[in-house]
């Protein structure tokens, strides 16, 4: 009986020992917040928007008549057509930090700011004049405005890998390629300040395809830039 009552009276020992070490141990911790991934990807975005806009300024000019082509419709559908593109690759990309947050249909909005850009582009282009159709297409700079998209893009790029990279991103090939098309889209819109294009086909295809190489470029870095 008394081997009993000193077996039992050691078991509750070692238990309240292991309680007092358990509060010790825990007694320090605080709650550890969620990343904060909306305040890490504006500041990445943010500061590659401003490189890029002084990039743009400093290297190609900003165009003469601003003031005159803010006062055109044009000159916000087109800001609209870029940065449209490069908010839902945005939203993607915070969507795929996110480890099993699905990302939905957000692709499909991807489909919309280029479909509003190709309505405009086919009116004015059944509409025009025959023998403008080809400088409806190609402009005045259909060789170089693909290239200075992509460089006026290299600075968000870096800033959004950056923010990306301090996250939880686990499709890296997806997330590089929402990360290439949300850069692209807001280094066009940078681009737009310097460029004086305003044909919806020439925009449609060029700006384009611009935004398209910087999500390829994004889609290549991805599993080497945003492994975390």
């Amino acid at each position: 009986m008394t081997a009993l009552q000193s077996s039992d009276s050691s078991s509750e020992t070692s238990a309240n020992a292991l309680d007092l070490m358990v509060d010790r141990l825990v007694a320090d911790l605080r709650p550890v917040e969620s990343p904060p991934v909306a305040r890490r990807l504006a500041l990445g975005l943010g500061v590659g928007i401003v490189i890029s806009l002084a990039f743009v300024g400093i290297l190609l000019g900003y165009r003469p008549d601003m003031a005159s082509a803010t006062m055109t419709m044009i000159f916000w559908v087109k800001l609209a057509y870029v940065s449209g593109i490069g908010a839902v690759a945005l939203w993607a990309v915070e969507r795929l930090v996110r480890p099993g947050v699905p990302t939905g249909n957000l692709l499909l909005w991807l489909l919309l700011p280029a479909a509003m850009m190709g309505g405009l582009a086919v009116m004015e282009l059944i509409h025009g004049p025959a023998n403008l159709r080809e400088h409806l297409i190609m402009g005045f700079s259909a060789a170089a405005a693909p290239w200075r998209i992509l460089a006026a893009a290299l600075p968000p790029l870096v800033g959004l890998a950056w923010a990306v990279r301090g996250l939880a991103p686990t499709r890296l090939v997806f997330a590089g390629t929402m990360v290439g098309l949300a850069a692209g889209g807001f280094g066009a819109a940078s681009y737009a300040m310097h460029c004086q294009e305003s044909a919806a086909p020439f925009l449609l295809i060029w700006y384009g395809l611009g935004v398209l190489a910087c999500g390829f470029v994004g889609a290549m870095l991805g599993p080497r830039v945003l492994r975390w």
